[in-house]
């Protein structure tokens, strides 16, 4: 029987952020998609049900990673999926709104190999 990899959505406006991400996630065998912001998740969410890890970016033009993070915690058919929210700053303040609107975690970037094991404990 294979095992199957979980399938990761990652979305954030930084192409090199994205990559980064993404390379880090698929050295451990994990299933990435990624898109260039929340809008685009969301849409992406409404046709793949697979997906069980969100990674967003907080900073991103039109929505930010909260606003994703608040559609899906809202959403009775996303609600369980865990959402990690990375950033380049790290506000303590904007920390704790995440973290207590349901945010797995709140990482400062870049992503590390290290962290993918934690991360996919939320699995």
């Amino acid at each position: 029987m294979a095992i199957v990899s979980p399938h990761v959505l990652i979305a954030d406006d930084s192409f090199v952020d994205r990559l980064v991400a993404s390379r880090v996630f698929k050295s451990s065998h994990v299933h990435v998609t990624i898109m260039e912001g929340p809008k685009q998740a969301l849409e992406f969410l409404d046709v793949e049900h697979d997906v069980k890890f969100i990674l967003t970016d907080y900073c991103m033009p039109d929505m930010t990673g909260y606003d994703l993070l608040m559609e899906v915690k809202e959403s009775p058919r996303l609600n369980h999926i865990p959402v990690v929210i990375m950033s380049s700053d790290n506000i303590p303040e904007r920390k704790q709104k995440c973290l207590d609107d349901g945010a797995e975690e709140y990482i400062i970037k870049p992503l590390n190999v290290v962290d993918v094991p934690r991360l996919l404990s939320y699995i």
